[in-house]
Parts: structure tokens; C-alpha cells; sequence
């Protein structure tokens, strides 16, 4: 049986709208992200349309039974995994957790896509959507992990509003993850590593702070880059404990 998020009895809410009266239910909230719908080869584009149909959850409707989705697996959800190689990385290194990965970059998506079809996997879905549609669909306390690495930074003052993470959305997060799941946050914005401390410090829920640089977290194109430049990631991570 699958338990609804408690905020949000009927789990069938527009895109983009959270009713769980942590959100702003009278607009919209801002965008986090810049679409980025690339074209595909035609190649890639039928195969992507083909496994879109078995792989990708929408991200409205009715409350999702993770436990049948999954065989009982760990899910750990996935906010914004750009170009996919952490996605595959990790989907391969710990087949014992699920993955709901989600993004909105098509190239990034197709990739995934792609490697589930080759490696047969049956614990990786894709949501190519906007992650605050899907909050309601995700029962209360049942995420084992979210993974946030490498989010828009939105660096100019006018801009920070869009930050995914903000003070409505962690609360959120907090509810989604059962006790002793955690938030993983990475960031190579100084700034929004210690906006994340701040918010989350607000949270009495998660507990955690600055960790070193796992081991096992994969080294993407775009972290290359930032090191390249001089800007060495930050990580953070947080433990739901009860409350």
C-alpha cells in the first residue's frame, strides 16, 4: 500500500505546483534551471523517443508505489544529473540502490536512457521534468538519499531566488527522506555551499555539514572543468534523524 505524501492527500497537482502549503500555490514557483532541450541525430532521437516510452516517469499523477517499482530497493533520487555519467557511474558501482534520476538537459537524459537499454537495468528511472512537479507523486519518507551535485549557482544577487535549494524545498526534501537517509549536496559555488549551511542549519530534521570529497563520487566533465578554473567542489552532507 502506498502511503501519500502527507501534505498532499490527492498526489494529482499541475506541474510545477506544490499544494502541501510549502510552496507558493498562487504561482508558480521560479525556475532552477535553463532548459536546455537539445536536438538529437536521428539515430539517437528515435532511440530516445523508444525508451522514453519504458523508462521515463511523468512527473505528475498519482502518488508512485516505489517499493513495487523497485523490488524493495533503497531509492535514492537524483535532482539534476546533467550530461549522465554520474547517473550511469553510480546506477553501475551500487546496483543495490534505485535510482529516479531527473533533468531536463535531452542529451543528458538520452544517455541514460541509452545505458539502461544496453545494461539491462531495472533500477534506473528518468524524469525529464521539473523536480518540484514530481515532489508530490514521492510518498513521505520513503528516499534512502537525494543527491544534488553540481546545481545552477545562480550567482548574481537578482538571480539567487531561482536556487533550488531554498528554505521551502529543503523542507521538503527532509519530509521525502526516512530516517537516516541522507541529502548530499556538491557545489563548486562558495557562495551556495554556505547558503546551503545556513538553510539547513534552519532544518532540525538533518543533521551533518562539510565532508570531505567522496571517494566514490564520480568525477564529471563539469567538475574537470571547475577544477580546471581553480574551483574545487564542496561537499555537504546531511541525516534525516527523527523529529
Amino acid at each position: 500500500m502506498v502511503t501519500q505524501h502527507p501534505a498532499c492527500p490527492q498526489c494529482a497537482v499541475p506541474p510545477g505546483l506544490y499544494t502541501g502549503g510549502v510552496l507558493p500555490r498562487d504561482r508558480p514557483p521560479p525556475r532552477s534551471f535553463q532548459p536546455r532541450r537539445r536536438r538529437l541525430s536521428p539515430t539517437r532521437e528515435a532511440a530516445y523517443r523508444s525508451q522514453r516510452e519504458h523508462w521515463v516517469l511523468a512527473a505528475d499523477g498519482s502518488a508512485l508505489d516505489l517499493e513495487a517499482m523497485f523490488a524493495g530497493l533503497p531509492v535514492i533520487l537524483d535532482i539534476g544529473f546533467g550530461g549522465g555519467e554520474s547517473v550511469v557511474q553510480m546506477a553501475a558501482d551500487q546496483p543495490q540502490e534505485a535510482i529516479i534520476g531527473v533533468e531536463v538537459h535531452t542529451p543528458g537524459v538520452a544517455h541514460v536512457l541509452a545505458a539502461i537499454e544496453d545494461q539491462g537495468w531495472t533500477h534506473v528511472r528518468v524524469v525529464e521534468d521539473d523536480v518540484l512537479a514530481l515532489f508530490a507523486r514521492l510518498p513521505a519518507a520513503t528516499l534512502a538519499g537525494v543527491r544534488v551535485w553540481f546545481p545552477d549557482p545562480w550567482p548574481k544577487r537578482r538571480q539567487q531566488h531561482r536556487r533550488l535549494l531554498r528554505a521551502e524545498v529543503i523542507a521538503i526534501l527532509a519530509d521525502l527522506l526516512r530516517e537516516g537517509g541522507t541529502l548530499h549536496v556538491a557545489t563548486d559555488d562558495g557562495d551556495y555551499a554556505r547558503s546551503v549551511e545556513a538553510l539547513v542549519a534552519a532544518e532540525p530534521r538533518l543533521a551533518g555539514g562539510v565532508v570531505p570529497r567522496p571517494e566514490w563520487r564520480p568525477l564529471t566533465r563539469y567538475e574537470r572543468r571547475a577544477l580546471a578554473a581553480g574551483r574545487a567542489a564542496v561537499d555537504l552532507v546531511y541525516t534525516r534523524v527523527r523529529g
